[in-house]
Order: structure tokens, then C-alpha cells, then sequence
């Protein structure tokens, strides 16, 4: 026997959604977002990472010569955030033995390389071109002399300005205050640094110079390949 099961069949036409019409970006659109973000990673690289730096003149020879190209490492040291007071998280502070590029305190418009060696709390003197740092001379290969002792002349009253200050080879000594750091040319007989204008404050560190990626002699007309692709140390 049949059961009473509706037998009639029902035949259900599925329509079919609508296509939906892609509409492609045309080649200079694209063409243009490459450039708009090329443009933006270059900027965040150089604003927080790296920078680029020429060597304008001898006061770092022969560690760093003139015509030489630097990347300088801005992360390291914790970059500036730009029309900001803040700071990115440093890794590590500055060292002695650090060359740091940073804007120079009489004219933060311009931007000055130099070699770290007074910390805070340190005490440096400079003695007869010999450098010593809490009391113990320290041993600086990559220093150069040029030119015979000056003898010590005209100290200045601590009140104004550290013993020794504007002197080459006869400074201090003194203590680096909290915050400051002193800084020297490698190139010792021909540096304007600290020995002249005093302390470095913190805030006004850029970052470490890192590598060597182009040099040119400028005196000769010619490129020193030698060069590219150096650390600097």
C-alpha cells in the first residue's frame, strides 16, 4: 500500500547572484601607492633607523676621512620622534670609545661627528696629550698627533668654564656631569671638541656611526673602494 506522501514534484531553479564587476587600479594609480610607500619607508628608516652622513672635514683622521659616506645607527641610542619632545627606548646609552654623530651645541643646525670619552661621572684629565679616565691613562690607537705640546696657558676659574678649557694638550681635571658626555676628535692637534666648547648634553645625540658605505677623495678626483663596506671602530 502507497503511503499518503505528496508524490507531486517540485522543480526549484536556483538563480545564479550577479556577477560583481572588478574594477581594476590603473597602472599609474599603482604605479604611484609603489612611490607613496617607497617615499614613507625611507622616511620612517631615516627618522628612527639609519641616516646617512658625510665626512665635511679632518678633525677624525685618520679613523674617518674626508669624503667618507656613513650610515648612522639612530636606533641604538633611541631616535628622536620629529616636532616631539619624546624618544624612542634606547638599547643602550653612549660608550666611551663610541664615535656619535649628534648637533653640535653652539649651532644645532649643524651636525658634528666625534669620539665618546668622558661618561657621566667620569673624571678626565688630559695631561701632556696623555688622556686618563678615573685616574688611569687609557690607550687610544686610533689617536693622532700632529703637532708638538702646547704648554698649559691661562687656566680658566672652575666657576666659569672646566680647568684647562680651551687648551689642547693640558685639560682638567674634570667630572662629566650627569646628562653630559665629552667628546674628542680623533685627529687630536686639529679637532674643534669638546676641549673648546665643553660638555655634550644627551639630548642632542643622533646615533653611532656604523659602516662606511662610499668614499670618495675629493683631493684627487678619485674613489677609495678600499673603504666601502668598513665598520667603524
Amino acid at each position: 500500500m502507497e503511503s499518503g506522501a505528496d508524490r507531486s514534484a517540485v522543480n526549484v531553479t536556483e538563480t545564479a547572484p550577479p556577477r560583481t564587476k572588478v574594477r581594476r587600479k590603473s597602472v599609474g594609480r599603482e604605479y604611484a601607492e609603489a612611490i607613496i610607500m617607497a617615499v614613507v619607508l625611507v622616511l620612517v628608516v631615516r627618522t628612527f633607523v639609519f641616516q646617512a652622513f658625510r665626512i665635511p672635514t679632518g678633525s677624525m683622521e685618520d679613523t674617518l676621512l674626508v669624503g667618507d659616506f656613513l650610515f648612522v645607527n639612530k636606533f641604538i641610542y633611541g631616535a628622536h620622534v620629529p616636532f616631539t619632545d619624546w624618544q624612542l627606548p634606547a638599547v643602550r646609552s653612549p660608550r666611551r670609545g663610541d664615535i656619535i654623530v649628534f648637533k653640535f651645541p653652539k649651532d644645532p643646525s649643524r651636525d658634528f661627528i666625534k669620539r665618546v670619552i668622558g661618561e657621566p661621572g667620569d673624571t678626565v684629565e688630559i695631561s701632556n696629550k696623555v688622556i686618563s679616565i678615573n685616574g688611569e691613562p687609557i690607550r687610544e690607537p686610533y689617536a693622532k698627533y700632529t703637532a708638538t705640546r702646547r704648554r698649559p696657558q691661562n687656566y680658566q676659574s672652575p666657576q666659569i668654564s672646566p680647568p684647562g678649557a680651551g687648551n689642547r694638550d693640558f685639560y682638567g681635571p674634570v667630572v662629566v656631569p650627569e646628562g653630559k658626555f665629552l667628546v674628542l676628535g680623533d685627529n687630536r692637534d686639529n679637532s674643534d671638541d669638546g676641549r673648546f666648547w665643553g660638555y655634550l648634553d644627551r639630548k642632542l645625540i643622533l646615533g653611532r656611526a656604523e659602516v662606511i658605505y662610499f668614499s670618495v677623495d675629493t683631493r684627487h678626483k678619485s674613489l677609495r673602494l678600499s673603504r666601502i663596506g668598513d665598520l667603524i671602530r
